[in-house]
């Protein structure tokens, strides 16, 4: 524990104290670059804004699209078990492969998703997703969802085939509605699951690298920048280590505030 999380954890911290350049011996400034990260950086408040909302659109619909996923599957319909294989596909593809992939899709002039528009007369000319501040985000973000979405759609699954089938059977003879069944037993029945894989993609999707950094680099004009990838700019490209240090410790606080949000759901459904 002292080796792989103390350690790294305290000596990244000691760098945010310093004004240190890559390679370089820094000396110290102390609070020096997280005053200069809240007050001075703009930059730096569009990589907050933007991990908030890439986050939550995210995990959002990694929920809904999870939770129809798991649904059709528990459902008893033909090749149930080919299609639960295919749909994990997305899961369990490497993400650099996933991000390729759909950066080909998104390409201006060879891509695919702008051919099937232009074919369906939905446009008039192709649109540069990647390379137009008003489509970026919105690009990752369903790249996001759909690399995403099988976690909450197995997890949701494995959690519905544990709630016991008399429940169904009761709703059925009392008149119950689909949506009623759904709303008043699934709903319950998924909680403590559902609320365990949102904190959890939270994490991982407000850590997000691979994507981002494949498919824009942060761009166009740092309209998708996260905290990781602008860490990456900040330390790497721009030899700023102690600065990107600083830009990595400021993401803690903030996923502390999410955790403790979304915890008290799992609190109360335990409890029940």
């Amino acid at each position: 524990m002292l080796g792989l999380l103390a350690y790294p954890i305290a000596n990244a911290f000691d760098m945010s104290l310093q004004d240190r350049q890559l390679g370089v011996s820094g000396k110290y400034i102390w609070f020096g670059n997280f005053i200069e990260l809240l007050t001075e950086d703009r930059r730096f408040r569009m990589v907050v804004a933007n991990s908030v909302l890439f986050t939550t659109l995210s995990v959002a619909g990694k929920i809904v699209v999870g939770m129809i996923m798991a649904l059709i599957l528990n459902a008893r319909i033909k090749f149930r078990g080919m299609f639960r294989g295919w749909l994990l596909f997305p899961w369990v593809a490497p993400t650099f492969v996933t991000a390729l992939t759909w950066r080909w899709m998104y390409d201006g002039t060879a891509g695919v998703i702008n051919y099937i528009l232009l074919s369906l007369g939905l446009i008039e000319l192709p649109i540069a997703w990647l390379a137009d501040t008003s489509t970026a985000m919105g690009a990752v973000i369903a790249t996001n969802i759909w690399r995403g979405f099988p976690f909450f759609g197995v997890s949701l699954l494995a959690a519905m085939q544990a709630i016991p089938a008399d429940l169904y059977e009761a709703a059925d003879v009392d008149g119950a509605t689909n949506w009623q069944k759904f709303w008043n037993i699934t709903v319950p029945g998924v909680r403590t699951t559902l609320a365990i894989t949102t904190i959890l993609s939270t994490i991982w999707t407000f850590n997000d690298f691979q994507i981002v950094f494949l498919m824009t680099g942060g761009g166009p004009a740092y309209a998708t920048h996260l905290f990781a990838t602008y860490a990456y700019k900040v330390g790497f490209e721009g030899s700023r280590i102690g600065y990107a240090s600083a830009i990595s410790f400021l993401l803690t606080p903030i996923l502390i505030v999410m955790i403790m949000a979304l915890s008290p759901l799992i609190m109360k459904s335990e409890q029940e």
